[in-house]
């Protein structure tokens, strides 16, 4: 099954650079280190420290990485680490989160074709490899297994859909799991289905996302902003996705009153422009962060205000009053909802959070989020929170308590992980 996987990769690599030729059109990220992609690298492989390394795919997966990332630099001082990601989104994050630290390096993870895992791991010659949440390569862990180099999938989780497509391929994806040496898998639901896929050791550590700080420059940052609003209340539509700003925007434009500031995030760059466009397309006044420098007010003559910057999304959470997470208006999945409750900010979230969906029904427990079954309710349910600051506040002490429960899952996969570091 293997090898079948394989020449399946080797006769989609033509269409894998034309996408990846298309995407870099619009994203110019995916025109740059395009050799790392085929185990081509710069980078110097031949320093003494031993290398750590930690696959992230895309931004979710880098942002709850950086507690164990910081972890492991304090747990073995005389290590380093690889930071491997598969989106340009990805690579900035980590750039942004450890661009200051010498002892992390970043590349992008080959494509899985037995070929390109073998350059690079005679590259960059790990002790240790820690893949996050989903990321189960069949070549990548056969070419380790042959090197002899531990596997671990942390801050693990499965979903019944992803399981269901997984098992279509039991003979692939069973040798796969079969080659984990262990796995920190986030619930005891995720835990069942990762040891139905066939991973031999598995054990529930929670969620790495408990144990992100929002760093105090970026509440302060956030404070500023909210500052330059004015008196306005304001609702932010965090992360959204293809599709949702629309269905937001048109349940603005129904309602009778706009005495609130409407703020988008979108969860990618490359549409920040597009969806300026759809502000402009519905007559409603926007103005964009990138654009607003500085400690000049917002003026009130903004409906909307467009978060079109990477790695501010603590500021945007500290800048609002009630947050919406995207990704869950469409059968998307849904996006982290943890980093909102950090901050303590009431929290929204619409029907489809199958990729959060543990986290999800214990902030609704715990009184820290509410559902909505669409755009519209969205809009109810956010007014409804901006007229009564104590329900609002009460929301936000439980969204405190709700993150700062949970915590701890760091030092629960650093003790699995020890085992496997090899000095």
């Amino acid at each position: 099954m293997r090898l079948i996987y394989s020449f399946a990769w080797w006769l989609a690599l033509p269409a894998v650079l034309i996408r990846l030729f298309l995407r870099g059109r619009r994203e110019s990220g995916y025109r740059r280190h395009v050799a790392e992609r085929f185990g081509f690298y710069r980078h110097d492989a031949e320093a003494a420290a031993p290398l750590l390394w930690v696959h992230a795919v895309s931004v979710g997966e880098t942002r709850a990485a950086q507690p164990l990332i910081d972890a492991l630099l304090a747990a073995w001082p005389a290590h380093r680490i690889l930071l491997t990601h598969m989106t340009p989104t990805g690579r900035a994050t980590g750039r942004a989160l450890f661009g200051a630290q010498p002892r992390v390096t970043q590349a992008y993870l080959p494509y899985d074709t037995g070929w390109m895992m073998r350059r690079f791991l005679r590259h960059f010659r790990p002790r240790l490899c820690v893949l996050m949440e989903t990321e189960v390569w069949p070549n990548l862990l056969a070419e380790c297994a042959r090197r002899r180099v531990p596997v671990a999938l942390v801050n693990a989780r499965l979903s019944e859909r992803s399981l269901a497509k997984a098992l279509r391929l039991p003979g692939l994806f069973r040798q796969a799991a079969a080659a984990i040496a262990c796995v920190a898998a986030q619930t005891e639901g995720d835990a069942q289905r990762i040891r139905a896929l066939g991973a031999p050791s598995v054990r529930v550590t929670g969620s790495l996302k408990f144990d992100i700080a929002a760093p105090a420059d970026m509440l302060a940052r956030g404070a500023a902003l909210g500052a330059r609003f004015g008196r306005r209340p304001v609702l932010l539509c965090a992360n959204t996705r293809d599709g949702e700003e629309a269905l937001i925007l048109d349940a603005m434009q129904r309602l009778e009153r706009r005495d609130f500031l409407l703020m988008i995030v979108p969860r990618h760059p490359q549409r920040f422009d597009a969806v300026a466009a759809l502000v402009s397309e519905r007559g409603l006044r926007c103005a964009r962060r990138s654009m607003t420098g500085g400690e000049a007010a917002i003026g009130e003559d903004a409906d909307v205000f467009l978060g079109d910057t990477m790695g501010e999304m603590f500021a945007y959470y500290a800048a609002c009053d009630v947050a919406f997470v995207g990704g869950s208006l469409l059968p998307l999945g849904g996006h982290n909802l943890i980093e909102a409750c950090a901050v303590g900010r009431p929290v929204l979230i619409g029907p489809h959070t199958f990729n959060f969906a543990d986290a999800a029904e214990m902030a609704i427990a715990a009184g820290a989020a509410l559902r909505v079954g669409d755009a519209s309710e969205l809009m109810r349910q956010a007014l409804a929170l901006l007229d009564d600051p104590a329900r609002r506040m009460r929301m936000a002490d439980a969204a405190r308590r709700f993150a700062g429960q949970h915590g701890g899952a760091t030092q629960r996969t650093l003790a699995l992980l020890a085992p496997l570091v090899v000095h």
